[in-house]
């Protein structure tokens, strides 16, 4: 994902591409991702607390916060945090497998493949026979949802959360058993409280965090309520609470 953009980036930023330097690797987020992915790096070797703690030394430097560099570390992290989240749970027994697929039925299954694909071939040949060389968009173009900050940078959100980790634990005491933090539970979290409460305090959630972790798990199911469209958050003072409110329908 970042290969593509990092040296756009570098451009834009002045700064080298993020690096991750760990002792059992160092490199680009997305290659860390690739390796793991291939089995050819394990997880649960990796600390992902290490990682987010660098992610935010190195947007501490940029000169203005990204939202793409954030969107793309995002979709990375949360990556990362299902892979080690299912190695370090308990897997459910294999099911019995299913039969294999006929060979006939299986030939017949590729002939329909085939054929459908040389009758698209044909009708672009047929297309640039006819010199068509453009093509009516089906699907309506993406809507592009607007951060809703209010009186509150994405610099301020990335502030409250180092303030937090600074107080936190990296992790979670040996004698309690592990817990495996998911965005997904804490979007619902989120969720839950304001249609309680009608707001919920971005800092409490942080104060609330057992380990840091937890609060960086936090931190970006936040972002990603942001990125969706669904939160609304304003800060009302300069340093002062962090409130998530649902966002009004545009």
């Amino acid at each position: 994902m970042w290969y593509n953009r990092r040296m756009e980036r570098k451009e834009e930023t002045g700064l080298p591409p993020y690096q991750v330097r760990l002792p059992v690797f160092e490199g680009p987020l997305d290659l860390l991702l690739y390796l793991i992915e291939k089995r050819e790096l394990d997880i649960t070797k990796v600390s992902l607390a290490a990682v987010a703690d660098q992610y935010l030394e190195y947007i501490a430097l940029l000169p203005s916060l990204d939202a793409g560099l954030l969107a793309d570390f995002l979709v990375i992290a949360a990556r990362l945090l299902l892979i080690k989240s299912q190695a370090l749970l308990p897997q459910p027994p294999a099911e019995v497998a299913e039969p294999e697929e006929d060979v006939g039925e299986a030939l017949a299954r590729q002939l329909i493949e085939y054929k459908r694909f040389k009758q698209v071939a044909q009708a672009l040949r047929e297309r640039e026979e006819q010199d068509w060389h453009s093509y009516a968009r089906l699907a309506p173009p993406p809507m592009e949802l607007p951060f809703r900050l209010e009186g509150v940078t994405l610099d301020d959100l990335t502030a409250a959360l180092r303030r937090a980790l600074t107080v936190l634990p990296t992790t979670v005491p040996p004698a309690i058993p592990p817990i495996v933090f998911s965005i997904t539970d804490k979007i619902a979290l989120i969720q839950e409280v304001v249609g309680r409460e009608g707001r919920a305090s971005f800092n409490r959630l942080l104060a609330a965090a057992t380990c840091r972790l937890e609060a960086i798990v936090t931190f970006l199911a936040l972002l990603e309520l942001i990125k969706q469209g669904w939160a609304d958050v304003r800060q009302e003072q300069l340093f002062g609470e962090i409130v998530i409110l649902g966002a009004a329908p545009t």
